[in-house]
C-alpha cells in the first residue's frame, strides 16, 4: 500500500465517534446474523471448502517465508543480548516461546489480512457495484448465508493452521542461523525450544487465530457490502479492509493475551 493510498483510506475511515459507533453497530450485525446463519440450511459445504483452499493454500507460501525469516531475525537479535551474560544457549527457547506465544499468530494473521481480506472486500464489492448480490437476493438466496458464512468459517478453520506453519519456520529459521552463526548444536537448540514451551503457551497460541480469522473476515467482509463509488469504491473498500483489520488484530491480540495471561 501506498502513502498515498493510505492517507486515502485514512480520511475516508470514520473519525467521528457516531460514524464509528454505526460502524461497530453494522459489523456487530454482520457478524450475528452470519452467525445465527451458520446453523441453517443450506450449508454451502462446496463454497466452504473453495475458500478454505484459496485462504489456506493460497497463503501458505507467504506465511512460510514469514515465519521462516522471523525466526531467522529474532535469533540474530535475541542472540547478541543473551551473549552479553553468557546465555546464548537459551536462543532456542527464546526464540520458541515468541514465536507460540505472540509472532506467530500475529504475522500468520496479519499476511492473511493483507492477502486474503482485501481479496474478499474487492469480490463481494465488485458483485455489489454490478448488481449481482440484488440480482441473488432476487432468486431467493441469501448473500451473507452464501457469501459471507463461507469465508468466515473457512477462515476461521485455516487461521490455526497457517499458525503452527509459521510457527514451525520460525523455529526452523532460527535453527538455521544458531547453526550457521552461533554455532550452536541442533540437539541444544531444539531442546531448549521444546522444553520452553507449555500448554499454556501452546492453548493461547490457538485461541488467538480462530479468534483473528473470525474478526478479519468478518471486517472484510462488511466492506465489501458496503462498498458505493463504482470501481472506485471497490479499491476504497479494499484499502479499508486491509487498515481496519490490521488495526482490529493488533487491538484485540493485547486483550487476548490480557485474557489468557489473567486465567492461566
Amino acid at each position: 500500500m501506498s502513502i498515498a493510498e493510505f492517507s486515502v483510506t485514512m480520511a475516508t475511515m470514520p473519525v467521528s465517534p457516531k460514524a464509528a459507533i454505526k460502524e461497530v453497530q453494522d459489523l456487530s450485525f454482520l457478524a450475528g446474523k452470519a452467525f445465527v446463519s451458520m446453523f441453517r440450511r443450506p450449508f454451502y459445504v462446496r463454497d466452504i471448502l473453495m475458500q478454505m483452499d484459496l485462504i489456506g493454500v493460497g497463503s501458505l507460501m507467504v506465511v512460510m517465508l514469514t515465519g521462516f525469516f522471523t525466526g531467522a531475525v529474532l535469533t540474530l537479535q535475541s542472540s547478541k543480548e543473551l551473549s552479553r551474560f553468557g546465555g546464548t544457549s537459551l536462543t532456542g527457547g527464546l526464540v520458541s516461546v515468541s514465536l507460540v506465544r505472540e509472532l506467530g499468530p500475529v504475522l500468520a494473521a496479519l499476511m492473511v489480512a493483507g492477502r486474503v481480506g482485501s481479496g474478499m472486500a474487492s469480490e463481494l464489492g465488485s458483485m455489489l457495484v454490478t448488481e449481482q448480490i440484488n440480482a441473488m437476493r432476487a432468486l431467493g438466496t441469501d448473500p451473507i448465508k452464501k457469501l459471507v458464512v463461507p469465508r468466515i468459517l473457512a477462515t476461521i478453520a485455516m487461521m490455526p493452521v497457517l499458525t503452527i506453519v509459521a510457527d514451525s519456520l520460525g523455529i526452523i529459521g532460527g535453527l538455521a542461523v544458531a547453526l550457521s552463526v552461533l554455532h550452536i548444536t541442533p540437539i541444544l537448540y531444539l531442546s531448549r525450544a521444546w522444553d520452553s514451551l507449555n500448554y499454556v503457551d501452546v492453548f493461547g497460541g490457538l485461541i488467538k487465530p480462530l479468534v483473528f480469522g473470525a474478526l478479519l473476515a468478518s471486517v472484510s467482509c462488511h466492506c465489501g457490502l458496503r462498498t458505493y463509488g463504482g470501481t472506485q469504491g471497490v479499491g476504497r473498500s479494499t484499502t479499508q479492509a486491509v487498515v481496519a483489520s490490521s488495526v482490529l488484530i493488533l487491538i484485540f491480540d493485547f486483550f487476548l493475551t490480557r485474557l489468557i495471561l489473567a486465567y492461566t
